[in-house]
């Protein structure tokens, strides 16, 4: 059986690099940041919740949207722009793909951009309701390195990437008995929204048999 677990924090981003930067949209906002305000209120946007960045080198600057009732952010820049959400899950998956479509939209109409590359990322912090966390890292711990202590092994961590994908297993630092794992995936630029939702759920469902967890939903 698989161990039941919660899971308190979990975080999804998604950037979307665009095929060629947009000068205009680093030296001339005012338009697409209106045009953004606007787009984003029906998820309550206020002119405080607006941040302009203007630090570190000009790919890194733009301006951000925050919207807190949903603990989401929205950022544009030159080269890329992202939404990273907060206490993410599935149920809220089509709501999350709702606002990073508007914000896209605008993007592509005022800016002129177009997709190039996707990169995703979910992270998550598991707290098993049973088992020490460190039962279910246990066999990702390579054998000869395992074998060279006969003491209890107290962390263990794994990573292991390709050339589009990249897996990270290890002990949460925020949570007592958690476990930390991160999901990071690459798609082409003609990837659909859905198409990479299905994709990154897939993933999550693949890795969580694989640690041999399930999630305790009410």
């Amino acid at each position: 059986m698989p161990e039941l677990i919660t899971i308190p924090i979990a975080i999804v981003e998604i950037a979307i690099e665009y095929e060629d930067p947009s000068m205009k949209l680093l030296v001339d906002r005012a338009k697409v940041v209106d045009q953004l305000f606007r787009a984003l209120k029906p998820w309550n946007i206020k002119v405080d919740d607006v941040e302009v960045i203007q630090d570190g080198k000009p790919s890194d600057q733009g301006v951000k949207f925050k919207l807190p009732l949903k603990r989401t952010s929205f950022f544009f820049g030159a080269a890329v722009c992202k939404l990273v959400r907060d206490d993410a899950d599935w149920e809220s998956a089509e709501e999350t793909i709702k606002i990073l479509d508007t914000g896209w939209k605008t993007l592509i109409e005022i800016g002129a951009v177009q997709a190039g590359a996707y990169k995703t990322s979910i992270a998550l912090h598991l707290q098993p309701k049973t088992l020490p966390f460190i039962e279910l890292l246990k066999p990702f711990a390579p054998a000869p390195l395992a074998s060279l202590d006969s003491s209890p092994i107290r962390a263990i961590a794994a990573v292991i990437k390709w050339e589009k994908r990249r897996v990270t297993v290890d002990g949460s630092g925020h949570l007592a008995n958690g476990l930390f794992v991160r999901l990071e995936r690459d798609f082409e630029g003609t990837a659909t929204f859905d198409e990479i939702a299905g994709q990154l759920k897939i993933d999550e469902d693949q890795l969580f048999d694989l640690i041999g967890v399930k999630e305790d939903r009410p």
